[in-house]
């Protein structure tokens, strides 16, 4: 009977002992599933999103928690852009970039000042501006005060933003205009001077068409040849669900990266959206209000058809298989935001419609595209 009695309590214990294995394995398996966009491509590159200004202030809590679970690198989307950091002359409003620099900072991240030099979304008094030592003064004051105030702490600078026409030219820009070509090397020159640890880069949009893409060699190959200090080129990546080509992505990859700079994905988004055959690349002026309330270019008001999400992850997974071929070539990808909800295509380049081209959806859900990047087949360290 004690026999029986110590067979009965040995195998009691045994199913315990494999029971409470189970359970362990089952958990470790739950905290796989939660590896994070960051982590999964830590040892390729950063993973980021534009932020705004209810995230910056935290009184978007959702966002903020994707934020901090999901990225280790942010840029703003708007509160560094000359008009809202200074919009009157040496008026500066540093409240909402202080704010930025920090959750950079309390949260480990890669942060990115955006941006130093842009004609668009520029102070009013700048616009007025004919002199070109008067020019030089307000381009020197606005940059030293702002690469100065977050020396050591801003790891990258876009200087200079969309300085190209579609046709590789310089932009006729208020700084063009006033200062002459030149004004691009004196910019990257000063933003070294105030500092000279922090990666400077060059953003702009349409860098996969060859016309546009020459020129930005060009142009680095200028600044590179008059001892310009330039680390990056940023690509902007506001694409769609089939252009720019998988092709033309890589053909700009390896031709930026024989300059010997970093290639950083800077604004990506997808729009699932018809556009106007009119649009340009992604240049913030164009309008095209008589299209506002068109159906035919709203035609997904309440939600995505399967078909179209099944696309759009497909999109995805291919451009990030092309990211990891060229890990050694890319340094960062960033989001051009978090959610569909916030995101800026849903009021460009027509205002009132409903955009799907982010990872988390309206409800701050992941999206199958979201997934799909996940189940990449790659190693996690």
């Amino acid at each position: 009977m004690i026999k029986i009695l110590k067979k009965i309590a040995i195998s009691f214990i045994v199913i315990l002992l494999l029971f409470s294995c189970g359970n362990s394995i089952k958990i470790i398996d739950n905290n796989e599933q939660k590896v994070s966009l960051s982590q999964k491509f830590q040892k390729h590159f950063l993973v980021g999103a534009a932020i705004n200004e209810g995230q910056i202030l935290q009184k978007d809590q959702p966002s903020v928690s994707i934020i901090k679970k999901e990225f280790n690198t942010i840029s703003p989307e708007n509160v560094m852009k000359w008009m809202f950091v200074q919009p009157k002359p040496n008026e500066f409003y540093f409240d909402h970039t202080d704010k930025y620099v920090q959750f950079g900072l309390d949260n480990n991240m890669h942060i990115v000042g955006h941006a130093l030099i842009w004609h668009s979304q520029i102070a009013n008094f700048m616009n007025s501006i004919k002199d070109s030592t008067k020019m030089v003064q307000h381009v020197t004051n606005h940059i030293s005060t702002l690469v100065n105030r977050y020396k050591g702490k801003i790891d990258t600078w876009d200087v200079v933003n969309e300085a190209l026409n579609g046709d590789g030219t310089l932009r006729e820009s208020i700084f063009l205009k006033v200062l002459g070509e030149n004004y691009l090397e004196t910019v990257y020159k000063m933003a070294e001077k105030y500092d000279s640890n922090a990666d400077l880069a060059y953003n702009d949009y349409n860098l996969c068409k060859p016309k546009k893409r020459e020129g930005a060699v060009k142009l680095i190959k200028s600044l590179q040849k008059n001892g310009a200090k330039i680390n990056s080129v940023g690509i902007q990546a506001h694409w769609q669900l089939t252009s720019p080509t998988l092709e033309e992505i890589e053909t700009s990859i390896l031709a930026f990266s024989e300059l010997g700079v970093k290639v950083m994905f800077t604004e990506l988004d997808i729009s699932v959206l018809p556009n106007p055959w009119e649009l340009s690349g992604a240049e913030v002026t164009q309008n095209f209000k008589k299209f506002e309330g068109d159906k035919k270019m709203n035609p997904f008001p309440e939600n995505l058809p399967d078909s179209v999400k099944e696309k759009l992850a497909k999109r995805y997974e291919n451009i990030f298989k092309l990211f990891v071929k060229h890990k050694d070539k890319i340094s960062r990808v960033t989001f051009w935001g978090v959610t569909d909800k916030f995101s800026w295509l849903n009021d460009w380049p027509i205002k009132g419609r409903t955009n799907y081209p982010l990872l988390f959806d309206r409800n701050y859900k992941e999206k199958k595209a979201y997934q799909r990047i996940m189940n990449l087949n790659m190693t996690i360290n």
